[in-house]
């Protein structure tokens, strides 16, 4: 299938690198080897690691990291199980008298399941304001709230999902690329592209309350959120966790299949225990494992588009929402004059 085909495109060359003392300048005190190296991992795999001591230095301890995390090495086995996919860095810290010795070598871990194909079923069709670029989509009960994009026509919108009916707009200012939305604690989250701005409203009036920044991730795409933690999309493999408090980009998720990552991840919706994300051009959603970002599913949506009204300003599909019925999305795009209930259906049964 071509959409599943470009989801799983050619794995990643993985780079492999060391580094030596970082106190005394001194090169290759240390080399880090993977014993049963390959050139990419899976979550399954547990790594037969040694290290080459050049200089017979004698060692006092040695803790090893992926990434940040510290891990277990016990018996010079290091178990990838419920680790992080994507591109990781494995360091050990030598200590010896004082000193500390880093040898590192960069590894990929990839998926260790094939993702799941499924299909859908549409079962009704809402009218949509095809002047909508949209860009965020998310239900608060029965209203069903919307970020619309596009520099001078950005705006955040409460609607009847069943009439098309814009119930009220805020606009945003004419510097603004308005991105995804969520909504947590009655209060409304939205980013915006490049302006490395998200602001924040009252639920219940659409009163702008304040504005919060990213600085790490690329850009701002997608977000959704699990009850109690936000998760953003930058337009690229990662998908970044939020501190619900101050907002702050705490840490990311890298997302893969089996054989690959999945870039220009767009926008988000939290749906039961999953991440649904949309994968930009490509009119497909993933189903990822929030804890490790594997993708467990894709959703082949690519004729959906073919249904709406055909324009010259019409884009890609571009929204997903959840209203907490089994099996059930509410799928839109940009400048789509439609919005559609659709059910879900694994491919083959």
């Amino acid at each position: 299938m071509r959409v599943y085909n470009s989801l799983i495109a050619t794995c990643l060359t993985v780079l492999l690198s060391s580094c030596g003392n970082n106190l005394e300048g001194e090169k290759d005190v240390f080399l880090l080897k993977i014993n049963n190296s390959q050139k990419t991992y899976t979550s399954k795999d547990v790594l037969s690691v040694s290290l080459s001591n050049t200089k017979n230095i004698e060692t006092d301890s040695v803790i090893y990291y992926l990434n940040k995390d510290k891990i277990d090495a016990s018996e010079n086995k290091i178990s990838l199980s419920g680790q992080k996919l994507g591109n990781r860095t494995l360091k050990a810290e030598i200590y010896s008298k004082g000193n500390k010795y880093i040898a590192s070598k960069n590894i990929t871990i990839l998926s260790s399941i094939k993702p799941k194909l499924y299909t859908y079923k549409v079962l009704e069709t809402f009218p949509h304001d095809i002047q909508g670029f949209t860009q965020g989509l998310e239900f608060a009960n029965d209203t069903l709230y919307e970020s619309t994009g596009q520099y001078r026509q950005s705006s955040l919108r409460k609607t009847d999902y069943k009439t098309g009916e814009v119930l009220q707009k805020v606009t945003l200012a004419n510097e603004y690329f308005g991105e995804g939305l969520t909504i947590l604690n009655n209060k409304i989250y939205q980013l915006t592209w490049r302006e490395k701005t998200g602001f924040i409203y009252n639920l219940k009036t659409m009163e702008q309350t304040g504005t919060f920044v990213y600085n790490e991730s690329k850009e701002g795409w997608g977000l959704c959120n699990d009850g109690k933690k936000i998760y953003k999309s930058d337009g690229t493999e990662r998908i970044w966790t939020l501190n619900p408090n101050t907002l702050a980009e705490e840490d990311y998720i890298e997302i893969f299949t089996n054989t690959s990552k999945i870039n220009s991840v767009n926008e988000l919706e939290w749906v039961e225990g999953k991440i649904y994300a949309n994968v930009y051009q490509q009119g497909s959603i993933a189903i990822i494992d929030p804890t490790n970002g594997a993708v467990e599913g894709v959703i082949d949506l690519t004729d959906l588009k073919s249904k709406v009204t055909q324009h010259p300003r019409l884009d890609v599909l571009n929204g997903i929402a959840y209203k907490a019925e089994p099996n059930i999305l509410y799928i839109t795009g940009k400048n789509w004059d439609k919005l559609f209930k659709i059910e879900i259906i694994e491919k083959g049964k």
